[in-house]
């Protein structure tokens, strides 16, 4: 019904990732990466990167993220600043505020925070 630019791309099999951190991992401190990275386990600590994130459903992210584009399918508790888009699906869990060019957040998607949609090419608030 509705297209939203920009999401093909976290449409990728977990076979299209160059880093998948498995289920059954747990890591706790600063992450940072230049290349789409999916979790898919328990992360606490920061993330801080300049490509795609991919939480999946059944992790548990404890962090505030910064990154291009960001997927939430799973638990995220913190901040969460995606450069151009922030997609939470129905599964997705958000405790924390969002800013981001572009939020989507899908019918059954829990959200509790502020969001603020910002310019891309500035980073200002619109």
């Amino acid at each position: 019904m509705f297209e939203v630019k920009d999401i093909a791309h976290l449409e990728m099999e977990e076979e299209d990732f160059d880093t998948v951190m498995a289920a059954d991992i747990s890591f706790n401190g600063k992450v940072r990466f230049v290349k789409p990275l999916m979790i898919k386990g328990k992360l606490t600590g920061t993330i801080d990167a300049t490509s795609d994130l991919l939480i999946d459903s059944g992790a548990e992210v404890s962090a505030d993220i910064v990154a291009d584009r960001i997927l939430i399918k799973g638990k995220v508790k913190g901040n969460v600043h995606g450069k151009h888009l922030v997609y939470v699906t129905s599964t997705g869990s958000v405790n924390g505020d969002i800013t981001s060019a572009q939020v989507v957040l899908e019918p059954g998607s829990d959200f509790s925070g502020k969001c603020a949609m910002t310019r891309e090419e500035t980073g200002e608030k619109k």
